[in-house]
C-alpha cells in the first residue's frame, strides 16, 4: 500500500515559528553574539512620536462618563459594605448578649 503525501495543514502551518538568523563572531573558539546597533535619542524619539500618533484616545464625554460610572459603583460598593458591616455587628452583639 502507497503512502499519501503528506499535506501541511493549517494548524501545522500556524504552529511554525520564524525565527530571525543570529549572527555570530567566532574568537577563540567561542560564540558570542553581535549587539543591536544602537538607536540613537533623536531616532528614538521620532520613533515614540510615531507610535503616539497611532493612539486612539478617548474622547472628553467617554471620559467624564466613565468617571462618573466609577463614582456610582464606589457609592454603590459603600452602601453595601456599610449595610454588611451593620448587620454583622447587630448579630454579633445579639449573640454576645445571649451569653450575659
Amino acid at each position: 500500500m502507497a503512502k499519501k503525501p503528506t499535506s501541511t495543514t493549517t494548524a501545522d502551518s500556524a504552529r511554525k515559528v520564524s525565527v530571525a538568523p543570529v549572527t555570530t563572531a567566532r574568537t577563540a573558539g567561542t560564540d558570542t553574539v553581535t549587539p543591536k546597533k544602537r538607536t540613537s535619542p533623536a531616532k528614538f524619539i521620532q520613533e515614540v512620536r510615531q507610535e503616539a500618533r497611532k493612539i486612539t484616545w478617548t474622547s472628553r464625554k467617554e471620559t467624564w462618563i466613565t468617571t462618573v460610572m466609577v463614582f456610582i459603583m464606589v457609592l454603590v460598593a459603600c452602601v453595601f459594605f456599610y449595610i454588611v458591616d451593620g448587620g454583622l455587628g447587630f448579630v454579633v452583639n445579639f449573640l454576645i448578649n445571649i451569653g450575659r
